[in-house]
C-alpha cells in the first residue's frame, strides 16, 4: 500500500490563518471531488474559522478524562475505520491527553500515512525543535509543544502561510485572534512588533531552507551542472595557510550585503595524503567560519583546481573567493597557479574573486630597479648557471666517447646562455655566451686542448654561436625590461583609478589614505606636515606608521618629500625613491591635500549644524520664556497684587483661592524651569546616571504625585525583576510620561500603568486612550520644544517626552511610542533588569503556543 503524501502549512506566528487556509483548501478539494474529512481541527472560538466547518464531513472526537476533567483527541481508530481520501489534522505539535493511543498528534499522523491516508496538517514555526532555544531568546516564552524537524521536513508539501506584523496586530486587536480580555496582554508581550518580525525572518529563511533541499533534488534528478543563482553562495577556497581567516571575514562581509546569503568554506586535500596544511590552523578557521554562520567542508581531490569547481557547482554556488597566490615568481614555471585556473574554467555563471592578504607581501610595492625586480636569488641562479654551468656541461661532455658532435654541442651550451638570460638577465647571458665559446674552442674545436681553429667553418660555428647568444640574451632582456615596464605602468594606473575613484566617491580618510602611500611604496612613516606661512614652524595633519627611527618634524627629516602648493609638503621615512616613483607620489600628494581639505569642511559643516541646532534651541527657549513661563508669573503677580489691595476687603474663601493660584503657579513654573534645566544637562552631555538596583513599585507611585487622584490606574505585578536604574531620572522620566498622557487623556478616563519582564528586560507602558499620534510623528514629539499639533491644551514648553527619552538612554534604556489598541497612544520604556532575580515569564499558556 502506497504511503499517504504530508502537506502542511507552516505559520509564522499564532493568528496569521493557516488553519483557515487549511480548511479553504479542504473546500476546494471537495468541491472537485475528493474525499476529504476533518479529524481534528479546534477553531479557538474564532467566527470565521468556525464558519468555514461547515459543509465538511467532521469525524467524531474521542473523549479522554484526566484528573477530573474531560477532554477531546483525534479518534485515529475512527479516521483509520472511515479511510477518507484526505484527512485535515490541526496542530501538528500538539501533545495528547495522557491515555491516548500515541503521545503525540504527529505519531497519530504517522499512523494515517502509513495506511495510505493523506493529511493535511498545521503548525508554528515557534513549535520546531531545533528553534526552540533561538524563540525563546526572543519572546520570553518557552515552547512547551514541540516536533522534531525531520517530521516537517518529511512533508511532501510546505506552504508558508505569512503575514506582516502590523497585520497580525491589528487582527488582535479587532478581537479576530484571542478573546477582549487577553488582546491588551498579547499585544504587550508575545505580539510585540519586533517579535513578529523575527518569526517571521525565522519561519523565511526555514522555509528557504526546505525549498533549497527540493532544488538539490531536482537538479539532481535531470542531471542539471549548470549554476542557477537563486540565492547567494560564496565558496571559500582554504590552502591551511594563515590567509584563510581573512578570505573567511571577507567572504562572510560579502554574504551580509545580501539577505539569505551563505558561505561555504572547503579546504581540498589530495588523495595521497601529502599536505602542507597546518591542522591546528585549519581547526581555527573551521571554529572561525562556523561563528560566522558558515559551514565547513573537507574534500579530497588531486586536481584542486577541478575540485573546487566541481564542489561549487555541487553546491550551485555562485561566487568563489580565493585568495592571492603565496608562490614564488620562480615557481609559476610550473603553471599559471589555482586562482588563475579557476578564474579562467569557472564559466559565466560563477563570479570568482582573488583577495590579497598579508602572506603575498607585505606592500603594494612599485616596481622598482631592475636588480631588485629580478630578486638576490635569481641573479646568483643566473650567474651559476652562466659560469659553471659551461663547466660542468664541458666536463659531461668530454668524458662521453664519440661525443654528439660539434652542431649539438652548440646548442647546447646556447641553451645554457638562455636559461641564464631567463633566470639572471643580460649580463649573466653574455658572461654564458663568452664562457661557452672559449670552452668550445678550446675542448670540442680541432684542434682540442688549443684556442687554435683550423678549420675556418668551425670559426664560423663559434662565431654564429656567440652572436646568436648575444642576440638572444639581448631580446629576453628587452622582453624583460618591456614586461617590468608593462607592469609598472598598469600599477600606476590602477593607483590613479583607485585616487580618481575615491575622489568622486569621497570615501577615503586622510589616515586611510596615508596608510595607502606607505604600502604602495614600503616606507616606514608618512606624515603630511603643514605650516601658516613661510617662517611659521611646520605641524602634522596627519600621520600613518611608527617612528622606530627618527620623527617626521620637517621635511627635511624625511627621506623622500613631495610638496604640496607653498605651505603643505607629504614626507616619507624608510628608503630613497627613484624617480620615476615621484609621479605617483605626487598624485597621491596632491590627493591628501583634498582628502584634508574635504574633512576640515565637513567639520565645519558639522560645527555650523551644531551651532544652528543651538540657536533653534535658544529661539525656542526664547519663546518659551516670552509665553509659557510669563503666563504662570502673570498669575502670579495678579494674585499677590490683589491680596495686597487696600481697596477690596477679601473673605477668607476668596484669600484661599488666590494663595491656591499663587502656588499653582509656582509649581508649574517650577516644573517649566525644572524641565529646561534637565534639557540643559542633556544637550551639554553632564546627566551622570547613579545607577543602583531598585523595585519599580518603589519608584512609580512616586512619580504620580503631580496628577489628580484617580486619574491613573497602576498595574506593576510583584513579582517582577529588580530593574537597574537611577531612581531620580527614573521618577522624572515616568512623571513628565504620566502628565503628558493625563493632560491628552478624555475626561473620566484613566491612564494606565502596567510593568511586565520579557528576558532580560522590565518594560513599563504607559497607556492613554487621547487621539494618539500618527506614526510618521511618533520620532518628532521626542525632539526638544515640540508639541503635536500645537495642541492649545499643551501647558508646557514640549521637552517632557525629551527629557524622558534622555534620561532612559542615560540609564541604558529606550522609550519608544506604540498606538494603543482602541485609540489613543502608549509610552513603552524599557529598562534593564538587574542579575540578582530571574525574571517572571509572560502568562500567556495555550493561546499563545498553539
Amino acid at each position: 500500500m502506497a504511503r499517504g503524501k504530508l502537506r502542511i502549512y507552516l505559520g509564522a506566528a499564532p493568528g496569521v490563518g493557516k488553519t483557515y487556509a487549511m480548511l479553504s483548501e479542504a473546500h476546494r478539494r471537495v468541491e472537485r471531488g475528493t474525499d476529504a474529512v476533518v479529524a481534528f481541527v479546534e477553531h479557538h472560538g474564532r467566527p470565521r474559522t468556525e464558519v468555514m466547518l461547515h459543509g465538511l464531513e467532521q469525524i467524531q472526537r474521542r473523549e479522554l478524562a484526566y484528573r477530573g476533567t474531560a477532554f477531546t483527541e483525534m479518534d485515529v481508530d475512527a479516521v483509520l475505520e472511515r479511510r477518507p481520501a484526505v484527512a485535515l489534522v490541526d496542530e501538528l505539535a500538539h501533545t495528547n491527553v495522557p491515555g491516548s493511543r500515541n503521545g503525540k498528534r504527529w505519531q497519530d499522523i504517522e499512523e494515517l500515512l502509513e495506511a495510505g491516508i493523506d493529511v493535511i496538517s498545521t503548525v508554528n514555526i515557534q513549535h520546531l525543535e531545533s528553534l526552540g532555544d533561538v524563540v525563546e531568546s526572543i519572546t520570553g516564552v518557552r515552547q512547551r509543544e514541540t516536533v522534531p524537524d525531520e517530521i516537517v521536513r518529511r512533508a511532501d508539501q510546505i506552504e508558508l502561510v505569512d503575514m506582516s506584523p502590523q497585520a497580525i496586530r491589528r487582527r488582535m486587536a479587532h478581537g479576530n485572534i484571542y478573546q477582549p480580555d487577553k488582546v491588551d496582554a498579547a499585544l504587550s508581550n508575545y505580539f510585540r512588533p519586533g517579535n513578529l518580525t523575527a518569526l517571521r525572518e525565522l519561519a523565511l529563511l526555514w522555509v528557504a531552507d526546505r525549498v533549497d533541499e527540493y532544488l538539490q533534488e531536482y537538479r539532481a534528478e535531470h542531471s542539471i551542472r549548470s549554476t542557477w543563482q537563486a540565492r547567494e553562495r560564496i565558496v571559500v577556497g582554504l590552502t591551511g595557510g594563515p590567509e584563510g581567516r581573512t578570505l573567511i571575514r571577507r567572504a562572510a562581509r560579502m554574504a551580509a550585503k545580501g539577505s539569505g546569503s551563505e558561505v561555504l568554506a572547503v579546504y581540498i586535500a589530495r588523495s595521497d595524503g601529502l599536505t602542507s596544511a597546518s591542522p591546528k590552523e585549519l581547526a581555527v578557521q573551521r571554529t572561525l567560519v562556523e561563528d560566522l554562520g558558515g559551514t565547513f567542508h573537507h574534500v579530497i581531490g588531486d586536481d584542486i583546481p577541478s575540485a573546487l569547481l566541481e564542489f561549487a557547482r555541487g553546491v550551485n554556488a555562485t561566487q568563489i573567493v580565493l585568495g592571492s597566490s603565496r608562490r614564488k615568481a620562480w615557481q609559476y614555471i610550473f603553471g599559471p597557479g589555482v586562482g588563475a585556473t579557476v578564474a579562467r574554467e569557472s564559466g559565466p555563471d560563477l563570479d570568482v574573486h582573488i583577495v590579497t592578504h598579508d602572506e603575498v607581501a607585505k606592500g603594494r610595492g612599485l616596481p622598482v630597479a631592475r636588480g631588485a625586480r629580478l630578486g638576490r636569488t635569481r641573479i646568483i641562479a643566473g650567474w651559476l648557471v652562466a659560469v659553471v654551468g659551461p663547466v660542468l656541461l664541458s666536463l659531461l661532455l668530454t668524458s662521453i666517447e664519440n661525443g654528439p658532435g660539434l652542431a649539438n654541442d652548440v646548442l647546447l651550451f646556447l641553451f645554457l646562455t638562455v636559461v641564464a638570460a631567463l633566470l639572471g638577465g643580460q649580463l649573466p647571458a653574455l658572461a654564458s655566451a663568452a664562457v661557452g665559446s672559449l670552452l668550445l674552442n678550446f675542448y670540442f674545436t680541432p684542434p682540442t686542448r688549443t684556442l687554435t681553429v683550423s678549420d675556418p667553418k668551425n670559426l664560423v660555428a663559434i662565431v654564429i654561436f656567440f652572436a646568436v647568444a648575444v642576440s638572444v640574451a639581448s631580446v629576453v632582456d628587452l622582453a624583460a625590461r618591456r614586461t617590468h615596464q608593462a607592469a609598472r605602468l598598469r600599477a600606476e594606473s590602477e593607483i590613479l583609478s583607485f585616487l580618481a575613484g575615491s575622489v568622486l566617491r569621497g570615501e577615503t580618510t586622510l589616515d586611510a589614505l596615508l596608510e595607502r602611500v606607505r604600502e604602495t611604496f614600503g616606507m616606514e612613516t608618512v606624515a603630511l606636515l603643514e605650516r601658516a606661512g613661510d617662517v611659521e614652524p611646520w605641524t602634522c595633519a596627519g600621520r600613518a606608521g611608527s617612528d622606530h627611527g627618527k620623527p617626521l618634524l620637517r621635511p627635511e627629516d624625511a627621506d623622500v618629500d613631495m610638496p604640496v602648493g607653498d605651505h603643505m609638503a607629504l614626507a616619507l621615512s624608510g628608503r630613497v625613491l627613484p624617480a620615476e616613483d615621484r609621479r605617483v607620489l605626487a598624485a597621491f600628494a596632491a590627493q591628501a591635500a583634498v582628502v584634508l581639505d574635504r574633512q576640515r569642511l565637513v567639520g565645519e559643516a558639522e560645527r555650523a549644524r551644531e551651532l544652528a541646532e543651538g540657536n533653534r534651541i535658544r529661539t525656542a527657549l526664547l519663546a518659551a520664556v516670552s509665553h509659557d513661563l510669563r503666563t504662570p508669573l502673570a498669575s502670579i503677580k495678579a494674585s499677590v497684587t490683589s491680596l495686597r489691595s487696600d481697596d477690596v476687603a477679601w473673605s477668607q474663601e476668596d484669600e484661599a483661592e488666590l494663595l491656591a493660584g499663587i502656588e499653582a503657579g509656582a509649581d508649574r513654573l517650577d516644573h517649566l524651569v525644572g524641565n529646561l534645566l534637565d534639557m540643559s544637562r542633556l544637550q551639554t552631555g553632564t546627566v551622570t546616571p547613579l545607577i543602583r538596583e531598585i523595585d519599580l513599585d518603589e519608584v512609580v507611585p512616586m512619580a504620580l504625585g503631580g496628577v489628580p487622584e484617580g486619574s491613573v490606574t497602576l498595574d506593576i505585578p510583584e513579582e517582577l525583576p529588580i530593574v537597574a536604574v537611577d531612581p531620580g531620572l527614573l521618577e522624572r522620566s515616568v512623571a513628565n510620561l504620566v502628565e503628558n498622557a493625563v493632560k491628552y487623556s478624555p475626561d473620566g478616563t484613566a491612564v494606565l500603568v502596567s510593568a511586565s519582564a520579557l528576558g532580560a528586560r522590565v518594560e513599563l507602558r504607559i497607556a492613554d486612550r487621547g487621539p494618539g499620534v500618527p506614526d510618521s510623528a511618533k520620532d518628532r514629539i521626542f525632539e526638544p520644544f515640540q508639541r503635536y499639533g500645537d495642541a492649545p491644551r499643551g501647558a508646557g514648553v514640549g521637552l517632557g517626552l525629551a527629557v524622558a527619552r534622555g534620561f532612559a538612554e542615560a540609564m541604558g534604556g529606550t522609550l519608544a511610542a506604540e498606538d494603543t489598541p482602541g485609540g489613543g497612544m502608549t509610552m513603552v520604556l524599557t529598562l534593564r533588569a538587574a542579575p540578582g532575580r530571574p525574571p517572571a515569564r509572560p502568562d500567556l499558556p495555550a493561546q499563545a503556543t498553539t
